[in-house]
């Protein structure tokens, strides 16, 4: 697929109505987008730019762009829920996830996360992405296969519990742990074992008790920096002259984000000093 130019064979094309109703298909030669609105062949689609608008035989104009990664993570077949942009997001700057960085995930779940640390490790990085159940590693592969139009080779998805996994496994430290698993706090001393020293962890919870066992089992460790934790509300406004307002829907709570940074084998982190009580 094209990131950019003239639409082509292959491309994953969005079409929106004057409705705001987004409607994706896979330019084909010869095929045709059939709707309500009358029918709009590929034909006319392929060679014309992004941005630009088709109209269906029955008068009804679409617009047209490419699909963008936040669109496929959303519209995509899911196993598992995936993680929303807005916390990928987050991951991908807090966890600082580099160029050429060989990063640790578990679970793969849908493969929403996996595509967002492909881009951002680049051509020269490497992304290890363990998942315990069969079937969500194949929706995993499959939904990341389709982004990319095929296997990216800086990817190594395994079917596999990580409370298992030793460094030999992964051909020596990573400098980067994100987990997305129901009880992260059962691997923890395997992400102490495979990061590097000053490697980040991070890991995504939904619920508070989990939120509490994990911050607990990182202190516990007594290697890592002190842990924080955080929530992301998105909410869009809708701006219409004097009619401007918050939307009454909003992206609140989809879970909780933990973070902690690896110390030097041997050190033990500084006691956290509290405010003094007036």
């Amino acid at each position: 697929m094209a990131y950019s130019g003239p639409f082509q064979p292959g491309d994953r094309v969005q079409l929106t109505d004057a409705k705001r109703r987004h409607f994706t298909l896979i330019l084909q030669p010869g095929a045709k987008f059939h709707s309500h609105k009358g029918i709009v062949e590929h034909d006319q689609i392929i060679g014309m730019d992004e941005g630009s608008v088709v109209r269906s035989t029955l008068g009804a104009d679409y617009l047209l762009f490419r699909h963008l990664m936040v669109d496929h993570v959303l519209s995509m077949p899911r196993g598992a829920a995936v993680i929303y942009p807005k916390d990928s997001a987050q991951i991908i700057l807090e966890g600082d996830i580099f160029p050429g960085a060989r990063v640790l995930e578990a679970g793969a779940g849908s493969g929403a996360l996996s595509m967002s640390l492909l881009r951002a490790i680049g051509e020269n990085g490497q992304l290890i992405s363990y998942e315990i159940r069969q079937d969500h590693l194949d929706y995993a592969m499959s939904n990341v296969d389709e982004f990319f139009g095929g296997r990216p080779a800086t990817w190594d998805p395994r079917l596999g519990d990580l409370t298992q996994v030793t460094v030999e496994d992964l051909g020596g430290p990573v400098d980067r742990v994100v987990l997305d698993m129901l009880e992260p706090w059962e691997c923890l001393p395997v992400v102490r074992d495979v990061l590097i020293p000053g490697g980040v962890f991070m890991t995504y919870v939904a619920t508070v008790p989990q939120l509490m066992k994990v911050m607990e089992g990182i202190r516990e460790l007594q290697c890592f920096t002190e842990p924080k934790a955080w929530e992301s509300l998105v909410r869009e406004w809708k701006v219409e002259g004097l009619a401007t307002r918050p939307e009454h829907r909003m992206n609140a709570h989809t879970a909780f984000l933990i973070w902690a940074r690896r110390l030097a084998d041997g050190v033990t982190p500084p006691r956290p000093q509290r405010r003094a009580r007036k």
